[in-house]
Parts: structure tokens; C-alpha cells; sequence
């Protein structure tokens, strides 16, 4: 009898156990289900090791190269290991607020096609501190090619495809003629000047060289357009370029700066300002990507507006801001080709103006060579140096209009 009450016992103890097994299990789905739909919240992890933090208390002594910004002296030892990343990002309505813009060094805007504005973002010193998530990441032209080459010796490249000649349902796999124009070919260019080189190049192509973790999907992005989803991790980017022997130097020994023209760099002037509201636009058809730059005065920047709205970082909610504004006055020509591809002008000379300090310096810029710096000078002919802080360029269409 006694024996007979264990068993039950037993039996009826497993009973429970398995029910409350289930439960469990049952309620670890719901929560994995829940997590999944829900996770528009939240930024896929990549698993990388935590970098050691940077004790913000420091003082800020350390110029940046790129745009002369001071950092800590633990930052520099991180960005000293490095090469700037040059990440193409995108500027649809739809794809607004974007990630990363407030931690950026130099942004480039320019229209990429039919009056939308993508932007050419320069990272290196601004991102030493953390891993940050930059996007959405999209597709490659010419034009910002030719800007990218200026940041030294094989920069990571950031992107997703490109403008290309490849047609995978076309007789030898070409682009009938016709259909893109060979000077907008930003492929064609990237293996030109020696990017690409498969897996091991410093072109890092979310379409065809480079995946999770560095480049993926944000799960926050779902509900857009899948185009408009693709994001980069910035530690994850670097973990990858040291597999391909990109650090601050490559394979070869050879440093990324070899070949690096800095800018000159001033620190912030108290002047009475005289260019407080910087207005212009790309398109005139394309309201929604006016610009307008408002200048704050307590903190010697410009504060960025697009399309209306005040310009925000998905991130951490700030509103982006630049310490100098420059317009390029550049050529454009458009449509080249059936694919409705466009072709701005970045070598040779034009029109340029320079904001900071509440001011402007209506001037010229100047580039020599695909790979050369565009450099700025005033009416004297004398380079212009920029403030310290974020350059923000604005390459508009020759004959547009801009409002101070």
C-alpha cells in the first residue's frame, strides 16, 4: 500500500512538473513572439565585446583629423587603430529619422535621383566611443565616389549596391545599350580605383561583399519598404575591415592617411552674426527636401531643418547640427541614360559658400583629381579654415538659389 501511494505520488508529481514545463515553454514562445513583433525597439545585438567606456569627465585635448573636432585622449587611442568609414545614407521621407547623422564628422548632401537627397557621411573620430548604429545604408553613385576618395587610402566604403552594368537575365550578363551611362557606372569606378577585391577589398557592400554583423536588417524598420531597412554597426564595420586588413594600416604596412590632405582648423570665434537663417533646396519640385540651417547663437552652430521639420536623430532623439555649412555650386546633368541616372560635377573649379560663426565667406572651391581634396578659398584666393566641429557640404545644382 504504501508502495502504491509512492507511485501515485510520483505519478502525480511528473503530472504537475510537465504542465508546468509547458507553461513555461508556452509562455517563452509568447514572450520570443513577443519580442519578435515588438522589436521594432530594438537594434539587433551583434554580440561583439564591449569596448572599454571613456570616461566622459576627460579633458578634450585631441584634434580630430577629419574635421579638427577635440575628442579625449582615449578616444584618439581608439580612432589611432582605425580608417574612417565612409558610408552612403540615405534621405527619403520614408526612411527618416535617420541613424548615426549626429555622431558623424562630414556629411555630404546631394540628390541621387529624381530630387531626393542621399547623403555621403563621413565617421572616424565621432563614433571612437561606442558602437553606433549608422543607416538606413543605400546605394552608391559616381559623384559620391569621387568625394569618398578624398578620405585617404581605401576608406570603408559603406553601401548598399550601386549603379551598375550587371543584368543577370541579359545575354553575357550586361545592360543592354543605352540603359546606364558608363561615366555613372559606380561599380565600374570602385574596382577602377581598387576597392573591390571580393571579400578583401575596402568596399564594403551590404549587396554583394558584406553581411551580418556588420551590415543587416533593423528590426525597428519592418513596416518600411525593404530598401529602406538596411542599417551598419559601427564596431562591427571595423571588426570586419581588420579580417580584410584594413586597420589604420592595411596588410602592406601602408597608414590610410598617406595620402590624406586635412583641412585647416579654427577654434570658435564671438562675432556678431550676419547669415543667422541659411535656406536653399535641391529640387523645386521637391519641397520635402528643402534645407534650412538656423544659427544658435549660445552654442556657435547651426541647427538643421529638412523638409520643415526640425532634423532629428533616430538614436537619441538630437536634432543635427553643424558648426560649419558649405554649399557647393556644382554642374548637374540629367537624366544621362534610360535608367534616369544623374551626374554632378566634382573636379574642376565653382562657386562655394562657407558658414560659420553666424557668418558666411562667399568664395570658390577647387578640385584637381578624382582622389584629390576639394579644397575652399575666399576672394582672395586664400584657403578657408573651418571651425572645429561637423562640416556639413550642401552640393546643389549651379543656378539654385540660397537664402541668408
Amino acid at each position: 500500500m504504501e508502495k502504491l501511494k509512492t507511485i501515485i505520488q510520483t505519478k502525480t508529481f511528473m503530472i504537475v512538473v510537465s504542465f508546468v514545463g509547458l507553461f513555461l515553454l508556452s509562455t517563452g514562445v509568447s514572450v520570443l513572439v513577443f519580442s519578435r513583433v515588438s522589436s521594432k525597439s530594438v537594434v539587433p545585438q551583434t554580440g561583439s565585446a564591449p569596448k572599454p567606456k571613456i570616461d566622459p569627465s576627460l579633458p578634450k585635448t585631441e584634434a580630430c583629423p577629419i574635421n579638427g573636432e577635440k575628442f579625449t585622449k582615449q578616444e584618439k587611442d581608439i580612432w589611432e587603430k582605425r580608417r574612417p568609414i565612409v558610408a552612403m545614407i540615405e534621405n527619403h521621407i520614408a526612411s527618416r529619422s535617420q541613424s548615426g547623422l549626429s555622431r558623424s564628422d562630414i556629411v555630404y548632401e546631394i540628390v541621387a535621383e529624381g530630387g531626393i537627397t542621399r547623403f555621403l557621411t563621413v565617421f572616424y573620430c565621432g563614433v571612437a566611443a561606442d558602437d553606433y548604429t549608422i543607416g538606413p545604408v543605400r546605394s552608391a553613385r559616381v559623384y559620391y565616389i569621387n568625394y569618398a576618395a578624398e578620405y585617404g587610402t581605401n576608406p570603408l566604403f559603406v553601401h548598399w549596391g550601386g549603379a551598375n552594368n550587371i543584368c543577370d537575365n541579359c545575354p553575357g550578363g550586361v545592360k543592354p545599350s543605352g540603359d546606364i551611362n558608363s561615366k555613372v557606372d559606380a561599380y565600374k569606378l570602385l574596382e577602377k580605383i581598387g576597392w573591390i577585391n571580393g571579400q578583401w577589398g575596402s568596399d564594403m557592400n551590404g549587396a554583394t561583399n558584406t553581411g551580418y554583423p556588420a551590415l543587416l536588417t533593423d528590426d525597428r524598420r519592418m513596416d518600411l519598404d525593404v530598401e529602406h531597412q538596411k542599417i551598419g554597426r559601427t564596431d562591427e564595420i571595423y571588426a570586419e575591415a581588420t579580417k580584410r586588413g584594413f586597420e589604420f594600416e592595411d596588410k602592406n604596412g601602408v597608414a590610410w592617411n598617406k595620402s590624406y590632405t586635412s583641412w585647416k582648423f579654427i577654434d570658435d570665434k564671438t562675432v556678431s552674426p550676419t547669415a543667422s537663417d541659411i535656406s536653399l533646396n535641391f529640387w523645386t519640385s521637391m519641397p520635402g527636401y528643402d534645407v534650412e540651417w538656423k544659427y544658435d547663437t549660445a552654442n556657435n552652430r547651426y541647427l538643421r531643418f529638412n523638409g520643415g521639420k526640425e532634423h532629428k536623430d533616430l538614436e537619441n532623439g538630437e536634432q543635427l547640427s553643424a558648426k560649419n555649412v558649405v554649399v557647393i555650386f556644382a554642374k548637374e546633368e540629367g537624366r544621362v541614360d534610360k535608367e534616369l541616372h544623374l551626374f554632378y560635377t566634382t573636379i574642376g573649379t565653382g562657386k562655394a559658400l562657407v558658414f560659420q560663426n553666424g557668418q558666411v565667406s562667399e568664395g570658390a572651391w577647387s578640385k584637381a583629381s578624382a582622389t584629390g581634396r576639394t579644397k575652399f578659398t575666399d576672394k582672395a584666393g586664400k584657403e578657408i579654415s573651418f571651425v572645429r566641429g561637423r562640416i556639413w557640404i550642401e552640393v546643389v545644382p549651379v543656378g539654385n538659389e540660397v537664402k541668408y
